[in-house]
């Protein structure tokens, strides 16, 4: 049984840091997976090659058995080097399809699973990552990695080896049959002509890393700018956002155009190396044919190693620009498998066992940044199958708490327990099935609402997903859709209404079942009529459950089990509703202002 290699670990977050000798061990596990075909490719390359530099002898010899005097086995020998030379050139063609096919799956196998680990390792990666990179340019990297990782692949195995097997073999005959100024030509060649390509594709390379930051960053503003095509609308900045896209196009477009007038000048240096070297090797085989050294037939097998020397010479300078190119591409998609996991499981994580669960947050502190804490001492429990909510202005900290309880990020001091266990010695997977949310802006996936729903729990049956919607009241709205559960939902649900959206969330959230639940200011958006409608489904969601509810109108917390006021990070007021009104303090304060701008 193969396993797939484990993940590359690379060190260094930046592209330019990355050797391409380090790239190119890093995707050898993927080839190693598979040795026998890799062996067996390797067999069938040499085969190949054998046959195709023994065509241009077996040609030679034809020519040289039609110049032999009249008499001789004229007709014979041909006919059996005319039979040899068909079976060489089918030869070199069946072991190169048969190379191929044989390492096809290989190639495909390793671009399949590189390309899963890097997807797996982005949803390994902290929020804060995804916070501060922006998706356009992520995408593009992965997209323009993963294509790169089967060109080199493919470069380096069908084409790169092929050619140096093939050099090897015609210097090699040529040494054996020929005066040294041959092989000294080829090998001068060689060298000034691979000397030449990498200096100038090491410029090239250069440019185009240039272009690949512009052309990841023109893509990003493009994505954004669609991704908030309403507010390009609301404000009338089509013009705006056009202009801004434009300027990163016109870089671009300078970049490329460098791009390509450096390819004419790496082209016209190998042309003339390559000129200079046919004209000095015809030039030694005329004169040995003229001095009797050397029959026609050997000018002619001169003239097919030229040949088939210049055709892989000329192949490995497109290689070597391809390959640096897509080692330029790929270096940027393994500076993301680079990045380090902030939040990881603990060697001796265990999972969390199922049923009620009671959430203690333990003197919690967090800051996202030295200079921006957000959670000072923080310290409450919340019972199993109890309500609490926390309450304060915008920016004192609550949806943290949120993220937090998820482990989106770790607790600089503290702990934050479930049944008495820390969180960080639970496993992220057993913790997140633990937990059900229903966020503030509900962000739905682009494809049906039954999808959308099933997503809380995908092994579900239809009739789960038909009962959860039921549950959220979202079931008659579905049923007088053309299409009913297989409606499109659009881009983030952008077809939906608010309202719409969050009895999507509510049922997803349902359908996983979860003992505990976080409502994360789950109706703010959302106007007075739709929020009472809304309310009324959390509160019945919630029963039974350990819940946490992230508010910022209070009216949706009256029923709380214990409400706590949060003010610049920390806990100021606790108590129930009745209690906090009686207290006269912060949340007192709030309520009253909460109940002039409903009057107003």
């Amino acid at each position: 049984m193969r396993r797939a290699p484990a993940a590359i670990a690379l060190p260094g977050p930046e592209p330019t840091e990355r050797r391409d000798w380090e790239t190119v061990k890093s995707l050898l596990p993927y080839l190693l997976a598979w040795k026998w075909r890799v062996a067996f490719a390797l067999a069938c390359l040499i085969a190949a090659k054998l046959a195709n530099v023994a065509v241009p002898l077996a040609f030679k010899g034809i020519v040289d058995a039609f110049t032999l005097p009249r008499g001789q086995e004229l007709l014979v020998v041909p006919l059996g080097l005319l039979a040899a030379y068909g079976v060489l050139r089918f030869s070199s063609s069946f072991f190169t399809e048969l190379r191929e096919i044989i390492f096809a799956r290989v190639t495909q196998r390793a671009v399949r699973t590189i390309a899963l680990q890097v997807f797996e390792h982005l949803h390994a990666l902290s929020l804060r990552f995804h916070l501060e990179r922006q998706t356009g340019g992520l995408t593009r990297d992965i997209e323009r990695g993963t294509r790169s990782i089967g060109s080199l692949i493919s470069f380096t195995i069908y084409s790169v080896l092929p050619t140096l097997v093939e050099i090897l073999l015609v210097l090699g005959i040529l040494v054996v049959r020929y005066e040294i100024a041959f092989t000294l030509i080829t090998g001068v060649t060689l060298v000034v002509y691979v000397a030449y390509t990498i200096a100038i594709t090491n410029w090239r390379t250069r440019i185009r890393r240039e272009a690949n930051e512009i052309d990841s960053t023109a893509n990003s503003r493009a994505i954004d700018s669609l991704l908030n095509y309403e507010t390009v609308k609301y404000f009338g900045n089509e013009r705006w956002e056009a202009r801004r896209y434009d300027a990163q196009m016109e870089k671009w477009e300078a970049a490329m155009v460098k791009t390509q007038v450096s390819l004419s000048y790496l082209n016209l240096g190998q042309a003339a190396i390559i000129a200079i070297a046919v004209a000095l090797m015809m030039w030694r085989a005329a004169e040995g044919v003229a001095a009797g050294t050397m029959t026609v037939g050997d000018i002619v097998l001169v003239n097919a190693f030229l040949i088939q020397l210049y055709m892989p010479l000329n192949h490995l300078g497109v290689l070597y620009r391809e390959i640096r190119q897509s080692l330029t591409d790929i270096e940027r998609m393994f500076s993301l498998l680079g990045q380090n996991r902030e939040v990881r499981d603990a060697p001796d994580a265990r999972e969390l066992p199922p049923g009620p669960c009671t959430v203690a947050f333990d003197h919690v502190s967090f800051a996202y940044d030295a200079s921006r804490p957000i959670l000072f001492d923080v310290n409450f429990t919340i019972p199993a199958g109890r309500t609490v909510a926390v309450v304060g202005r915008s920016g004192s900290g609550k949806s943290t708490l949120a993220r937090l309880l998820f482990r989106f990020y770790d607790v600089q001091s503290g702990a934050i327990r479930i049944n008495g266990s820390d969180i960080r010695s639970l496993t992220q997977a057993s913790l997140r099935a633990t937990i059900g949310i229903v966020p503030q802006d509900t962000v739905l996936f682009n494809d049906t609402i039954r999808y959308n729903i099933q997503y809380g729990r995908p092994s579900a049956s239809d009739e789960e997903v038909v009962a959860a919607a039921r549950a959220a009241h979202l079931h008659g709205f579905i049923e007088v859709l053309p299409d009913g559960y297989e409606t499109r939902v659009g881009e983030r649900g952008l077809k939906l209404s608010g309202g719409e959206k969050q009895r999507v969330a509510i049922a997803r959230a349902l359908l996983k079942n979860p003992p505990i639940l976080i409502f994360d200011e789950a109706t703010s958006a959302l106007d007075s009529k739709t929020e009472k409608a809304i309310q009324a489904e959390l509160e019945q969601a919630a029963m039974g459950r350990t819940t946490l509810v992230i508010a910022h109108r209070l009216s949706t917390v009256m029923n709380a089990d214990e409400i706590l006021v949060l003010e610049a990070g920390r806990i100021v007021e606790r108590g129930s509703h009745r209690a906090l009104l009686d207290l006269g303090g912060t949340y007192t304060q709030m309520w009253a202002l909460q109940a002039e701008e409903e009057e107003s």
